[in-house]
């Protein structure tokens, strides 16, 4: 799914994601591992830490969306499936604690075929 679907103006917008995932902003605030202000107030919103997070949030979400069929599906993972090899912790878990790109990494070892 393309990007530009979560953006508004050039900047990830968190109520554009929470439609798309059929949450709330808040869920996403929680969901990207930042406070509620940073999804409330618009210079939150545009500052580089929450646009870094709703991104990889995105990111991650979007590359596992092939393999569920739907965005939904993808953020449902996202959210509650334990990642082999990261010691019980979900993808969410992981991008909360900076750890995105080894999330983009399992998913792409998956796919080709690398179990974890």
């Amino acid at each position: 799914m393309s990007l530009v679907r979560y953006a508004d103006d050039g900047f990830f917008a968190p109520r554009k994601i929470a439609d798309s995932f059929r949450t709330t902003s808040e869920e996403i605030a929680r969901s990207a591992g930042l406070g509620r202000d940073a999804v409330q107030r618009k210079d939150r919103v545009r500052s580089d830490r929450t646009q870094r997070r709703l991104r990889e949030m995105v990111e991650v979400i979007n590359k596992a969306e092939p393999r569920f069929g739907s965005g939904l599906l993808a953020y449902a993972w996202y959210r509650s499936q334990p990642l082999p090899g990261f010691s019980g912790q979900t993808a969410m878990q992981l991008v909360r604690a900076g750890r995105a790109e080894e999330v983009l990494d399992y998913i792409d070892a998956v796919d080709a075929g690398i179990h974890a």
